[in-house]
Formats: C-alpha cells, structure tokens, sequence
C-alpha cells in the first residue's frame, strides 16, 4: 500500500465538511469591498498590471457580489464568469470565490496555478505552478486547508484533506500529502519535514 492509499483510507474514515456553497459572501469582515481592493493593491506592489492581482480581485468581486438580491446579482455573476475566464485564459490562475481567501495574500507569478483550497489565510506567498486540489479523482471534498503566513515555493503541490499551518514554509516543487505542522518547512516527494520552528532535522 502507498503512502496515498494509506493517507486516503484515513480519510476516508473522518466524515468531512461539505465544500462552501457559495450563496454567501465569503470575503474578510471588517473591510470594504473598496478598502479590501486597495489593500490587495498594495500588497501586490501598488502594481495594477500583477497578474496575482488581478487573479485576487476578481475572486473578492465574486464574493461582494453574493450580499445583492438575487435579481441584482445576476448581471454580475456574468462579469464575474466572464472575469474569472479571462483571468484563467491570460493568466493561467484558477481561483474559485468559493475558496475563502484571507487578507494580504500575495501571487507572485501567473502561469499553471490551481488555487482549490478549503481556505487561504492572511498574509499567505504563492508562487508559480502551484496547484492546491484534489490528490485522486472522486475525493472532491479532499481539498487543503492553508494557514496564516504559509509560504508556499514555486511548482509546490498540496493536495487532499490536509492542513498547512500558520507560518509554515513548502519547498519548490514539494508534494504535501499529509499535514504539516506550524512553523514547520516542507520538501521533497512526497513532502517530508525538515525543520520546525528554527531547527533543524537531518535524515
């Protein structure tokens, strides 16, 4: 049995959450539509033409648009798939309104990008050619969960029902199939940690 089995198994056995539904406006409280955007600028370098800003606006455009009466909502839900097709075609960044996506999350690239997780936290790095997802076909409930602060390194994939915490780091082209812990950094195929929280583990 693979470590993929095993890990599919396990979860196999938890009764997972469903997905959100997306009949909610899911951006950040506390903040403006417009004062949200703004932030996402700045993050981005106070640069409109970041490709990682744009894949990032359209998604909170997706979310204000679910606090209007359904009557009102429609026209916008048609920007917003003509958007978010733009965005993927010109792009190559894939991120559903559905996910929840926190403050100040930075895309550094664009090109290869699958953005499906069950949550993104404040502050989170994302670099090219990464993928959160599913890990086999038919596990769509089987998607990550990202903590605050995560760095995630460029060609990463995080796939399953696994958590990346607060302040963890993903090493360029890791494939994370199991959890991993806070502060903790991760490399390899598949992913095994090689530090926590300042030291060091030698294999």
């Amino acid at each position: 049995m693979t470590l993929l089995d095993s890990h599919h198994r396990a979860v196999a056995s938890e009764i997972l959450p469903p997905l959100n539904a997306g009949d909610r406006n899911l951006n950040p409280p506390g903040i403006s539509f417009l004062a949200l955007l703004r932030e996402d600028l700045r993050t981005h370098d106070s640069n409109p033409f970041e490709q990682g800003f744009w894949a990032v606006a359209v998604h909170r455009f997706g979310n204000w648009r679910m606090g209007f009466p359904k009557i009102l909502r429609a026209p916008m839900t048609l920007v917003y798939i003509f958007l978010m097709k733009w965005v993927e075609w010109t792009c190559g960044i894939t991120l559903p309104y559905i996910v929840r996506l926190g403050r100040r999350v930075r895309i550094w690239h664009h090109g290869g990008m699958i953005l499906h997780a069950r949550s993104i936290g404040d502050d989170v790095q994302i670099r090219h050619n990464t993928t959160f997802g599913v890990a086999r076909t038919g596990c769509n409930l089987e998607i990550p969960t990202i903590g605050d602060r995560a760095d995630i390194g460029c060609g990463a994939c995080i796939l399953g029902h696994v958590h990346v915490g607060n302040d963890a780091r993903i090493g360029a082209n890791a494939v994370v199939l199991r959890d991993v812990p806070e502060g903790a950094t991760a490399v390899g195929i598949p992913a095994r940690i090689v530090g926590v929280a300042g030291t060091e583990v030698h294999s």
